[in-house]
């Protein structure tokens, strides 16, 4: 995104409502993402490339997790 990465958009997004739900996608590996402080453990991730049923299902997984077992 140009103007502003996931995790501070997920901060603005909960700011009033912390029940919102986040996935986040990208293409590099859980290891590089999570080694370099983009996001923190626990938080949903698709890579990319995914297909659109991939993309149902994570979507599904994450929206099913009851709430206290999202991550901050």
């Amino acid at each position: 995104m140009p103007e502003m990465s996931g995790p501070p958009l997920f901060d603005t997004v909960t700011r009033d409502d912390n029940g919102v739900r986040m996935l986040y996608t990208s293409g590099y590996t859980d290891d590089a993402i999570v080694q370099h402080g983009v996001l923190k453990p626990g938080i949903d991730l698709i890579h990319q490339p995914f297909s659109p049923t991939q993309l149902l299902v994570k979507a599904r997984e994450v929206l099913d997790r009851p709430r206290e077992q999202q991550a901050p």
